[in-house]
């Protein structure tokens, strides 16, 4: 077997990913690691609307897992029959692991933000400003949360959402876009800069507010280098990127779905092959 071609028998373990707008970066990442690794396993991504209906498959196919992308992250939550602390701390999935029928689920969207945190040695005493309150806005704020940092402001359009994601944190909130004054870690949890989106072309935060910053990071993946990213770096400022999150988040999920964890080149190799 090699990395480029999958023997798919009566045998092979199916893990698939389920989303409202499927991308091919899980399904060349874990497909290229499995072969790479002779893991008789294949992945699929499925566009789809009804999560009850995918849950309900899972169970009657045997499927071993399944990553999880908006809108089914906290709809899926009452299908389950386990949380991991990693989703339970923050009310949202990305991952399901069938055991023998058994689905529980993770966030590894949590994790992958933990490591981040320690990677680029982010400082817990920074004020954080973070734009967005989904599945995803609150991996990160919790994850920051958890990891010390006890200032911060949530930027949410959805006063709810807002509101309750700063309660969770200890932070505060405020409506529309982030005050002028910004913050000394600034965070884009919305689509702002997604590729083939209607703000792909736009900056979650103004050039003055990055200029006053000292790290970006901004979560959406595709493109890797959004503009927000782009004009971090062209000002210098150290940036953590959407690609380096969805690589992470993609390893802990292929860890949970096959007890093997690849080597760091066997990874980037992964990467390398699932961004082309």
């Amino acid at each position: 077997m090699t990395a480029s071609k999958l023997d798919i028998g009566r045998e092979t373990t199916l893990c698939m990913s389920v989303s409202a707008r499927p991308s091919n970066f899980g399904t060349r990442f874990h497909n290229h690691l499995y072969a790479a690794l002779g893991l008789d396993y294949v992945y699929k991504a499925f566009g789809v609307q009804d999560i009850a209906g995918v849950v309900a498959g899972i169970r009657a196919l045997g499927i071993r897992g399944c990553a999880v992308s908006m809108p089914f992250k906290e709809a899926v939550i009452p299908l389950l029959d386990e949380l991991d602390p990693s989703a339970a701390a923050i009310g949202s999935v990305n991952t399901i692991v069938n055991t023998g029928g058994h689905l529980r689920a993770y966030n590894t969207d949590y994790t992958a933000i933990q490591l981040l945190i320690g990677r680029h040695a982010l400082n817990p005493a920074a004020r954080v400003v973070l734009c967005g309150s989904g599945g995803m806005g609150r991996a990160v704020a919790s994850a920051l949360r958890d990891a010390g940092f006890t200032r911060g402001v949530i930027v949410a359009r959805n006063e709810g959402a807002g509101r309750d994601l700063a309660e969770r944190c200890g932070w505060d909130w405020q409506p529309g876009t982030p005050d002028v004054h910004g913050g000394d870690l600034l965070v884009n949890v919305t689509p702002i800069g997604m590729a083939g989106g209607a703000e792909e072309h736009d900056l979650a935060f103004t050039p003055e507010q990055i200029a006053r910053a000292g790290t970006v990071f901004d979560v959406v993946a595709l493109p890797s280098e959004t503009p927000l990213i782009v004009e971090a770096r062209r000002q210098g400022k150290p940036v953590v990127t959407g690609l380096e999150v969805v690589a992470l988040q993609a390893l802990e999920q292929f860890v949970l779905y096959t007890g093997v964890r690849p080597t760091d080149e066997q990874v980037a190799a992964a990467v390398g092959f699932a961004r082309t």
